[in-house]
Order: structure tokens, then C-alpha cells, then sequence
């Protein structure tokens, strides 16, 4: 008996791709259709450090990373959701475009407060 774990073919006909442009970093995470992770990475993983990761090109730069990681996995299609209100979020969308991926939905999943939370009291001068 070996010990070597077998590696499961994973269908990656339609795969979902994640960005979180936060103002710090950018947040790339590939899944397969289940929402299984196949390949991840971020501006910091990139080689980028302190300020430079907020950047359009660290997010250009670590969303190219990623989806060559993810296409050498044998990935097609993609639906992109984006999260954020961080400065890579267009240059990530634009990096997805010229990839050469098929892009069926981008979609804007920004958490927005209906209500939030209640604001402080007013201030007495």
C-alpha cells in the first residue's frame, strides 16, 4: 500500500472566481462550481509589500498569477463575483478580460447596511 493520496479530477467546466479589493490588498480565489478552492493568491502573495499591494497593477499582476494557475488545472469558463470598494477591483475585472477567459456573469456582492448600526449620539457645543 502506498501513501500517496490519489488526486480527485475536479470539473472545472464553469468555475467561480472571487475578488475582495479591500484598501489594503486584493483577494483572488478560484472555486470549482461545488465552491471547492482550486487556486488562490493576492497582491501580497505577488511579491508586493505595504502600500504597493493596494495598487491596480499588484491586482493585474496577482489575478494573471492566478488564473495561469487555474487554466494549467484545465478551467474555461468563469462567473466573477466582486467584492470591495478597494482601488485593484476594475484592474482585476480588466486582467480577467484579456486572460483569454470565457466570462459568462460578473456580479457586484458588496455588503451593503439596509439599516446599519446605530449612530452616535449628537454632539452638544
Amino acid at each position: 500500500m502506498s501513501g500517496a493520496k490519489k488526486q480527485k479530477t475536479k470539473d472545472l467546466s464553469v468555475a467561480k472566481i472571487y475578488i475582495n479589493a479591500t484598501f489594503n490588498n486584493t483577494l483572488i480565489t478560484i472555486t470549482d462550481a461545488k465552491g471547492d478552492t482550486i487556486a488562490w493568491g493576492s497582491s501580497g502573495a505577488a511579491g508586493f509589500k505595504g502600500a504597493r499591494k493596494a495598487t491596480p497593477y499588484a491586482a493585474s499582476t496577482a489575478v494573471d498569477a492566478v488564473v495561469k494557475k487555474a487554466q494549467s488545472l484545465g478551467m474555461r469558463d468563469a462567473e466573477v463575483y466582486i467584492k470591495g470598494p478597494g482601488s485593484g477591483r476594475e484592474a482585476a475585472i480588466r486582467a480577467l478580460r484579456g486572460s483569454g477567459l470565457n466570462i459568462k456573469v460578473i456580479a457586484d456582492v458588496t455588503p451593503i447596511p439596509h439599516n446599519g448600526p446605530r449612530p452616535r449620539k449628537k454632539r452638544r457645543v
